[in-house]
């Protein structure tokens, strides 16, 4: 009889959340009590039109925000208890974001874009070494001015996994770049996550990115409406966009 593959550990768990904007005459709920679990090594993405919770949630999970009430786990940690110099120590160890645009310093080499993390980081990676796994050796040199859009944002992904981070955290990776420049940044991610096992979560409005992941979670008025776990994964390359 064969035996069931062991659950991978749980890296994420929230419980309740709520997330609450007051903007002094209205007050937006952007989450609405969301129970989730997201496990090591998994690629997860959040599906969901504007507005329905998908960046609030990944900005808590990442301690660039807090929640107004519930439960924040990182492993053993209740991200909603730390201090504010607690967040920040969490955000540069634990974490690596990569946003829709670039946040490149322009006067800065690719290379000396990566060194910008892995001056502060505990344990990184050689800058070379980021750019390598991102498919970049041959631009280490070059500024952002001289890289195409698909290729910064590539140089954005390796700074961000330069820090071994154990969680990528990546809102609309893609959102700024054309369908071939997007499948090529979304080949990197799926790469990063295959050969360093980093726990990577991806916001997106585009449903067809769904089929690379581990677990898609849907989004609708901050809440969650469902999660589905693929059995078989496609490789960005064989989805039709």
């Amino acid at each position: 009889m064969t035996e069931a593959a062991p659950q991978p550990a749980e890296v994420f768990r929230t419980r309740r959340l709520t997330k609450v904007y007051d903007t002094g005459k209205v007050k937006v709920m952007a989450l609405r009590g969301v129970d989730l679990d997201l496990y090591e090594s998994e690629m997860s993405v959040l599906l969901g039109p504007s507005g329905s919770g998908k960046s609030t949630l990944l900005n808590i999970l990442g301690g660039l925000d807090r929640p107004t009430s519930g439960e924040v786990w990182f492993r053993d940690i209740n991200l909603a208890t730390l201090s504010d110099r607690e967040l920040t120590r969490y955000r540069r160890d634990k974490v690596g974001f990569v946003f829709q645009f670039y946040n490149l310093v322009a006067s800065l080499s690719a290379r000396e874009n990566v060194a910008l993390v892995t001056d502060i980081a505990a344990n990184p990676m050689p800058p070379e070494e980021a750019l390598r796994l991102v498919g970049l050796e041959h631009r280490m040199d070059h500024f952002p001015a001289e890289l195409s859009g698909g290729e910064q944002q590539r140089v954005a992904i390796a700074r961000a996994i330069a820090k071994r981070p154990e969680v990528l955290l990546c809102d609309e990776p893609t959102g700024a770049l054309d369908s071939k420049t997007g499948v090529q940044v979304l080949s990197v991610l799926d790469r990063i996550n295959a050969e360093l096992g980093t726990t990577t979560v991806v916001i997106t409005h585009n449903a067809a990115i769904r089929l690379m992941a581990h677990r898609v979670i849907r989004f609708h008025d901050g809440q969650i409406a469902a999660v589905e776990v693929n059995e078989a994964r496609l490789p960005p390359e064989e989805i039709s966009w």
